[in-house]
């Protein structure tokens, strides 16, 4: 029997089942569904192209070959779209595989009552960083001197960034090097430190698999007593096969981590302190970037912290209609309502049609209001300051008095 805290090598015991590092993944993943422990599994499979990520709701374990492998080159975000699209699983129960950003969001959304998480099976996948599919294929073109459309497979190995073309060409340039080029990963993913998400039930990656297990076996973390149950059922039906990691392996996989960490740092240093500080410096920078805005609410509609039943950034007497770019006083709300719990996922940059870095900013608020009050967005499930009050009670009372002092009930309690 397992227990959070352990740590396996582990590899499928179906014939049928291909992948990467053995597909332990997906056989856990068919267990979840064919033992009906889950109704659909959430997750991400490749679209047209390795630069084109789709999400999908697979209920038939048939179906989870085409989502075996990994795709560097897809920035989506799970936790929001069960918000939106599956009634945040309170009324089906299901298994979504979370990079970093995802485990956090996730978090977020569940502390504020937006999903369910004792309906959630969240299987964690080690993440050092995706790639922007538009910086991708213009990478690959200029740095490599491949045509994009050949690329059949990508992956992030040894420090490089790696294609694989259908003519069997096999290319890698290192990350630091196309980084320093202002290409390689999004910049949220240099600036993240939640390479290996324990916040999920379970947790898998390549990481530390070394000796005769190496691209054969997934290393496998226990992080919770629903993980061990999910792990141990896996091996008892037959679908897993397991054995104790290498002890060097586990000395890898540490140095991995925290060497990611440090760069996750200072590169946060970097980036932070290419905006400034203060009103004269970052006030002024960001109040020069956000200028191009066009009110298009594709920052809104992509992050997973937004979920107010009234969007404050709609009220005509906070934000005139009418008028680009809008008054600042629409970023100053976005920040007034998320930068206390940023994940520092990046999606609001992404969708940004005017290429304005705004995760960059609201990451580095959040970094200051940690310093200021403790809490770290997305690692357990305590609540920020900011989330107090809930969206449907709150309307309802600031209906009732008139009243915007809206946090004023929290804080004579």
């Amino acid at each position: 029997m397992s227990a959070k805290g352990d740590m396996f090598y582990a590899w499928t015991a179906v014939p049928d089942i291909k992948g990467e590092c053995g597909g332990a993944v997906t056989s856990i993943l068919k267990y979840l569904l064919d033992s009906k422990i889950v109704d659909g599994v959430l997750t991400v499979q490749k679209g047209l192209d390795v630069f084109d990520a789709e999400p999908v709701v697979i209920t038939d374990s048939a179906d989870l070959a085409k989502t075996a492998g990994s795709l560097h080159c897809g920035t989506l975000l799970l936790p929001k779209l069960i918000k939106k699209y599956l009634n945040g699983a309170k009324d089906m129960k299901l298994a979504v595989t979370c990079k970093g950003c995802d485990a956090k969001a996730m978090y977020e959304l569940a502390k504020r009552n937006q999903i369910n998480l004792d309906n959630i099976v969240m299987v964690g996948l080690n993440c050092g960083g995706s790639v922007s599919p538009v910086v991708a294929r213009n990478m690959i073109s200029s740095q490599y001197g491949i045509n994009p459309n050949d690329v059949v497979k990508e992956e992030i190995d040894k420090g490089q960034f790696i294609v694989m073309t259908k003519d069997g060409q096999h290319k890698g340039i290192s990350i630091d090097e196309l980084e320093e080029q202002g290409l390689g990963r999004r910049t949220n993913c240099q600036r993240c430190e939640t390479k290996i998400p324990r916040q999920c039930d379970i947790v898998c990656g390549n990481w530390g698999v070394i000796g005769d297990k190496a691209g054969k076996a997934t290393f496998v973390e226990i992080c919770s007593d629903k993980g061990a149950m999910v792990f141990d059922g896996a091996v008892k039906a037959g679908v897993l096969e397991t054995s104790a990691p290498n002890p060097k392996g586990l000395e890898i996989r540490g140095k991995i981590e925290n060497v990611m960490i440090k760069m996750g740092k200072k590169n946060q240093e970097k980036q932070f302190a290419a905006i400034g500080e203060g009103t004269g410096g970052r006030l002024t920078y960001i109040m020069a970037e956000t200028s191009r805005c066009i009110k298009c609410y594709g920052c809104i509609e992509s992050c997973p912290i937004c979920y107010c039943v009234e969007c404050s950034t709609k009220k005509n007497h906070l934000v005139p209609s009418g008028r680009l770019p809008p008054d600042f006083m629409f970023q100053l709300i976005r920040f007034a309502h998320i930068a206390d719990s940023c994940v520092n996922c990046g999606q609001c940059t992404d969708v940004c049609p005017m290429n304005i870095p705004n995760s960059l900013f609201m990451h580095a608020q959040q970094v200051e209001l940690q310093k200021m009050f403790g809490h770290k967005p997305g690692m357990d499930m305590e609540l920020p300051v900011l989330a107090f009050a809930e969206e449907a009670d709150e309307r309802a009372r600031l209906n009732a008095t008139g009243s915007d002092m809206i946090y004023e009930n929290v804080f004579k309690e």
